[in-house]
This record gives structure tokens, sequence and C-alpha cells, in this order.
């Protein structure tokens, strides 16, 4: 089958909406002539007719009205490529995966390592999978382990911490994951010691958090998050089966791109140095995700 030009389709279009060669020349800058020839030729391809000639005009008819259904939604993505194409505009985007807790620290403190005039736009992707790397769903990742893959590369960053949140000790309920989302660590280690206490579940861990902080039971936090909500105190030590390490990773190939690397080590200057006690105030919210 022949494959019609996409420009002819929006000449269609053109033609169709304004139901005059005259009217539709005027939007497209083209001769009167230039679009008869084109719609003529067009019909031919298709072998549809595609409009009336009269007096009235050029009126479509029914399987041109079917092809102008078509041609619209054309457009509409090709508006959408615009749109898409005018957003690239600037230093390219660097699509940076992280954990809820993560993601939002680093937001809260884009500040301090990331301006306006950086060679690279930031990208927040907060999600608690790993998105992949190799296949380009993201640039970079902040992981809780080495990359093991040779065509990987890593960085490490520190190490992450997490104890029990609640508004007090004597608070002894547990929150914990929803029955289909204990895939993280803290979440499969709640289950598992504390399944059988569990007063309140949920798939999001900012909602989690929102329901230690009204009292409802304890949660298990990265310390760097939970040390900064006012509402909450620890009440157990550090859980040492969730220590883990914190990596920056991405592709072996493009890790010497330049905006990967000034991410990179942007990234890393803020991860690796202490992470200050700022108050999320009494109701806590995400920035990204």
């Amino acid at each position: 089958m022949q494959i019609t030009d996409w420009t002819d389709l929006g000449l269609f279009a053109a033609v169709a909406r304004n139901g005059s060669l005259a009217a539709a020349a005027r939007e497209t800058g083209l001769s009167q002539a230039t679009l008869s020839r084109r719609m003529t030729a067009l019909e031919q391809r298709m072998g549809r007719r595609l409009f009336v000639h009269g007096t009235a005009g050029y009126t479509a008819t029914a399987e041109g009205r079917a092809l102008l259904d078509r041609a619209k939604r054309m457009e509409a993505a090709a508006r959408d490529i615009a749109h898409w194409t005018a957003a690239q505009a600037g230093p390219p985007r660097v699509r940076i995966s992280a954990g809820t807790w993560t993601a939002d620290y680093l937001a809260r403190h884009l500040s301090d390592f990331w301006s306006a005039s950086a060679p690279w736009t930031p990208e927040f992707v907060s999600c608690n999978k790993e998105l992949d790397i190799e296949r380009r769903e993201v640039d970079i990742g902040v992981r809780n382990r080495r990359p093991t893959h040779p065509w990987l590369a890593g960085r490490r960053t520190g190490t992450v911490e997490h104890a029990a949140y609640a508004t007090s000790a004597d608070i002894t309920g547990w929150i914990g994951p929803s029955d289909d989302t204990a895939s993280l660590p803290s979440e499969a280690w709640t289950v598992t010691h504390h399944g059988a206490d569990m007063v309140a579940m949920s798939n999001e861990p900012q909602v989690r958090m929102a329901l230690a902080c009204s009292g409802t039971g304890r949660v298990v936090l990265p310390t760097f998050a939970g040390d900064r909500v006012p509402e909450l105190v620890r009440v157990s030590d550090v859980i040492d089966a969730l220590t883990a390490e914190e990596w920056l990773v991405c592709h072996q190939d493009t890790r010497h791109d330049p905006p990967i690397r000034a991410a990179l080590d942007a990234l890393s200057s803020c991860l690796s140095r202490p992470r200050p006690l700022q108050a999320t105030g009494p109701s806590p919210t995400l920035t990204v995700g």
C-alpha cells in the first residue's frame, strides 16, 4: 500500500475544514491551483472521492469526513510533538529515579546543588521500583546497593538507616504496606516482624507517614526523613537489618556525557554530605512524585 505524505493530509484537513480552496490557501500559504492539484492527486492515490466540487466550494463527502476525523488526530499528535520539542529547549533533561523520601529530599534541597545556569535540567521520577537504566527509562538511579551488571556504573554516596517512628512511645500498633506493595525492604520488614500488629495499611509511603503523624501507629522511615517530621519521635533503635549503602547508578555508555556527568557530580555532592534536620511542617507532603 502506498504511504500518503503527511503534508498532503494536513493540506486536506485545511481544505475540508474551510470548505473552500480560497480559505485554505490563506491558511496554508499555497495557491489555489496547487491545493486543487494536491487534492486531486490525493483522491487518486486513495481511490476514494473525498470532496464534492461545486459552487458552494469543496464539500467533504462521507469518506472525506471520515478522513478528516483521522486527520484531526494526526494534527493533534503534531501539536503534541511541537509542544514536546519546545519543552526541550534549553539544557538537556536528565531523568533521575529515586524512592519517595530520597526524591522528596532532593526536591527540597534542589537549590543546594542545581541552578538554572547548570548544563542539565532535572526531571525527577519518584518511584520505588528500579526503572530500567539499560533501556534508558531513566538516566540516573538512586539505588540501595552497588550495581552488579557490567553495563552499569556506580558511585557510592553514603549509608541510609531506618528506624520506627510514632507520635509517642506509647503507640504500639504498626502501619504497614498494602498486600500488593510489600516490595521495599522496609515494607517487607514491617510485614515480617509486625504483620500481626498492623492497625492500618497503605500502598503510599507518604500516606503511611501521615497516618503515623495522626497517632494511628508506628511506621518505619529512613532516619533522614523521619527525624525532620515534628510530630514524630524515634521509638526504636536503628534497624540494622535495613541499613543499606546508597549508590548513584547510570549506564556505562552515558556516564561521561556532559549533562549526565554534571548531574552525577551535583547529586553526589548533595547526597554525600550530612542531611540537615529540616521540619516538613504539620502536614507532610511531597514536592515531586
